[in-house]
């Protein structure tokens, strides 16, 4: 009897388009790519943009994002949700509504609300939204410094213990575990915090000199739900995935891509 082929990992990637392809659902599929997972998509909205700005949005109809999830997980496997940009209300309730009817496990949420080139991405009114519907569902949020703030209303933390706090605010908004990214704070290391309800990790990476950082933060929570999606502990797909990003931005500037922020290395592994 032949051996039976072990099922593939999949992961479904909910956000936004990037023309340029450096990121949103373009970089999602290239990190799931990388990562040796399959990588299935629901896109909420269509963006003009390149490395150096953002110049056009054109929202999807929400009841068409639902079609979108609802056809991927009729058919496929899915082992873990990404999830990226939202828009708008309708549309978080879209994929709330998507996520409960499929029971949707292994969220990873990053909450996208400004793009490397500093255009807005989420309409105000969606943050309440996205407190209310979406934070609650996801194992793992990753936000990072400015959108930590922006989601509790606070000023921006600069302190570790000040970062904690509001980790530890967010952690009680209902989600598994917080990731809050460093890499807009100052210093020689890019440190990222793991706040979980056992308590708190530092990360640390070498912070790299580089204007390429198109994509980051949503290559990173690809990559954890890449890890989720293979099985990794939460702990586990965090380490990997922060270790993988930061070799693929160390790798960015053997690319020369547009003339402002461009893309990180999603491939340094292989070329």
């Amino acid at each position: 009897m032949a051996p039976t082929t072990p099922p593939t990992p999949v992961v479904l990637t909910i956000a936004g388009s990037d023309s340029s392809g450096g990121a949103g659902i373009q970089a999602d599929l290239k990190t799931f790519a990388a990562l040796g997972v399959y990588g299935a998509s629901a896109i909420t909205a269509l963006t003009a943009q390149n490395t150096t700005g953002v110049t056009a949005i054109h929202v999807v109809p929400p009841d068409l994002v639902r079609a979108q999830i609802d056809a991927v997980f009729a058919d496929l496997d899915v082992g873990a949700v990404k999830i990226g940009m939202v828009a708008k209300p309708a549309t978080v309730e879209a994929i709330a509504a998507a996520l409960d009817h499929w029971h949707g496990t292994k969220v990873v949420l990053d909450p996208v609300m400004v793009a490397t080139s500093g255009a807005h991405l989420l309409e105000a009114d969606a943050v309440a939204a996205l407190r209310e519907r979406l934070i609650p569902k996801a194992a793992i949020i990753t936000p990072n410094l400015p959108e930590a703030a922006a989601l509790l209303d606070e000023p921006l933390a600069t302190s570790e213990a000040a970062i904690e706090t509001q980790g530890r605010r967010l952690l009680a908004l209902g989600c598994g575990a917080v990731l809050i990214k460093g890499g807009h704070a100052d210093g020689s290391e890019s440190v990222d915090y793991l706040i979980r309800g056992s308590g708190t990790i530092a990360l640390a990476a070498p912070r790299v000199a580089t204007q390429n950082t198109h994509g980051t933060g949503c290559s990173l929570s690809s990559a954890i739900s890449a890890g989720l999606a293979k099985g990794e502990t939460l702990e586990a797909a965090v380490r990997n995935a922060k270790a993988w990003i930061s070799a693929a931005i160390a790798a960015a500037d053997r690319f020369t891509v547009g003339h402002g922020h461009g893309p990180i290395h999603h491939f340094h592994r292989f070329y």
